[in-house]
């Protein structure tokens, strides 16, 4: 039976935990060679060998996604590991703080747009060269429901967000003529180490859950199903959008 990504070469990043590895491991699965960039080599080696025990291809990419010598060190290692780039996946962010906006340190939010928003800028332009050169490439970036509604205490994260939804959408278009896709995946609350703080209360999980219509958290597996969608041929006409995956919480009035 054909793989779906059978030849095709994948850089994900934060792919050593949560929806990172999830995506990267399915990637892996259905036949593309995977570089995992994380800071944390021990948690990407831990994943490259699941990969490896599975028959896949993985290479570890030890680096701080935000550092400025990061982009052409992940490019570089990729196309000498596997001598092509055909599918970007820019899901390394977070967040980790809350303030109202009135009495946030403005370096707040200045690291926050460095982590989710500018250093998925600096991938893709050190990233386009190769991928353009294939083809057929895709480039999912990974943005967040808070991107789509308002995010009170987490404006700077919304914010952050919400360009990679708009940076998605004329990027959609200024690539539409050279063969290279690019969409934006959309999460919900999902069950991941950095929403655990969440479900550590009871009442404060309940409330969080209240506004999802499928009355349950995301699991990691789900939305690399939709990245899978995303990578693949199966979305190639596809192009500039966000692919929703939040058990309906956007849809809620």
């Amino acid at each position: 039976m054909d793989r779906t990504l059978e030849g095709r070469t994948a850089v994900v990043t934060g792919a050593s935990r949560g929806i990172g590895r999830a995506i990267a491991t399915l990637f892996a699965a259905e036949g593309a060679n995977v570089a995992l960039v994380s800071r944390s080599r021990e948690a990407l080696d831990d994943v490259a060998a699941g990969i490896t025990r599975d028959g896949g291809q993985a290479l570890v990419i030890a680096v701080d996604i935000t550092a400025d010598e990061a982009p052409e060190e992940i490019v570089g290692s990729t196309l000498e590991a596997f001598g092509g780039l055909d599918i970007l996946v820019n899901n390394a962010g977070g967040n980790s703080f809350m303030a109202p906006l009135q009495t946030m340190r403005f370096s707040g939010w200045q690291k926050t747009m460095v982590l989710n928003l500018d250093s998925t800028v600096r991938l893709i332009q050190a990233a386009l060269a190769p991928i353009t050169a294939g083809g057929h490439g895709s480039i999912i970036n990974v943005s967040s429901v808070t991107a789509l509604r308002g995010s009170p205490l987490m404006s700077h994260y919304g914010a952050a967000k919400a360009a990679v939804v708009s940076l998605t959408q004329s990027l959609g278009v200024e690539l539409g003529e050279q063969g290279v896709r690019a969409n934006a995946l959309v999460p919900g609350w999902i069950e991941t180490d950095l929403t655990g703080f969440l479900r550590t209360d009871d009442a404060l999980e309940d409330s969080v859950l209240s506004r999802v219509p499928m009355k349950r958290w995301g699991r990691p597996e789900e939305i690399a199903q939709a990245a899978l969608f995303l990578a693949s041929d199966a979305s190639s006409f596809m192009t500039g959008q966000s692919l929703v995956v939040d058990g309906g919480l956007s849809a809620n009035p």
